[in-house]
């Protein structure tokens, strides 16, 4: 929430070219919310403001901004508006369509006149949505005429767009983030997916080559999956491979990269050649989770090195493989090329 000054500059024309600033270049909503509503008041000569929006996901208003209100009357304000649906400002937020001119009581207890201007912007198409209410207050009497009633409803369509500008690119960042998630992780695990694990390892690969050191790869099969599916679950299943997940993430350097790149199967790209003592601590972690019903959990683990298992991403990836499906024991760990 924000608590403003006002400022100078006053008349239609000021509060359109703050208004336009605002929308264009402001670079949160409380600013946007704050110029327009500054320029608002000087240009109707208000010395009280407020603005409450409609919080989406409670459906409850929430007072965002004050202009001329006292620090400690705020939070009560907001409680008084908030908290009684036949409040002027809570209920022009309800019916849509407002009030000029009332009389009424400001904060401190004195006589003002209040104007409350519901933000409605369009919502799919020809449907309106309320998005808040913008409140200005003047002491003692005050008439709104004609003129300055346009004012104050331009004045609210632009706090109203400031809003709905502000929520829409909000919701887009929020949506291409998860879009990025999705596209990199494994959406049962968490972990990084086979697309993400096969290009941290040509980078890592890459890397190495340029700076002559070494990448470890370790992959990490479940012992017994298929025959725990078939007993206990496809449930059952996936909350040992959750679990299994949980392990590697917590046994995993901050340099390392682990993912699900298969049913049961895990990938460890680990720089340098420490790929054997991770996944050492991998297993041993794995070793200690609970039975599942008469299985018990347990991983084994084939690891490969660059360069001398592999000179590229796919041959190291197809050593290890190659390693692993020798293991007839469970839990065990396999090097290529023992170091």
């Amino acid at each position: 929430m924000a608590d403003t000054n006002t400022g100078g500059g006053s008349g239609p024309l000021s509060v359109l070219s703050a208004g336009a600033a605002a929308l264009a270049r402001a670079s949160d909503l409380d600013t946007a919310l704050a110029v327009i509503v500054e320029a608002g008041a000087a240009a109707t000569g208000a010395t009280m403001a407020a603005v409450f929006v409609q919080d989406p996901e409670r459906n409850a208003l929430e007072l965002m901004l004050t202009l001329g209100v006292a620090d400690d009357a705020i939070e009560s304000f907001e409680a008084e508006v908030v908290g009684n649906p036949e409040h002027p400002i809570h209920h022009a937020a309800l019916d849509r369509t407002g009030s000029l001119g009332r009389t009424g009581q400001a904060p401190d207890g004195s006589t003002m006149t209040g104007a409350d201007l519901p933000l409605v912007v369009a919502a799919e198409g020809t449907v309106e949505a309320c998005v808040g209410v913008l409140s200005f207050g003047w002491p003692g009497a005050h008439e709104v005429g004609t003129t300055e009633e346009t004012l104050l409803v331009g004045i609210a369509d632009l706090a109203a767009a400031a809003i709905a500008t502000f929520r829409t690119s909000s919701m887009t960042t929020e949506r291409a983030e998860w879009l990025e998630r999705v596209a990199l992780t494994d959406p049962l695990t968490g972990l990084a997916n086979a697309r993400t694990v096969s290009r941290v390892l040509d980078l890592e690969v890459a890397r190495a080559q340029r700076q002559g050191t070494e990448v470890s790869v370790a992959l990490f099969d479940v012992d017994a999956f298929r025959a725990l599916n078939e007993n206990a679950g496809s449930r059952a299943g996936d909350q040992v491979l959750r679990q299994i997940a949980s392990v590697l993430a917590e046994s995993v350097r901050l340099v390392d990269t682990i993912g699900r790149t298969g049913s049961d199967e895990f990938v460890l790209v680990a720089p340098g050649s420490a790929g054997v003592t991770v996944a050492r601590r991998v297993t041993d972690g794995i070793a200690r989770l609970d039975a599942v019903g008469s299985h018990t959990i347990s991983v084994s683990a084939a690891v490969a090195r660059f360069p001398h298992d592999g000179a590229d991403a796919e041959a190291l990836l197809g050593a290890a493989r190659g390693a692993l499906a020798d293991v007839s024991d469970p839990a065990s760990i396999v090097e290529v090329s023992p170091a």
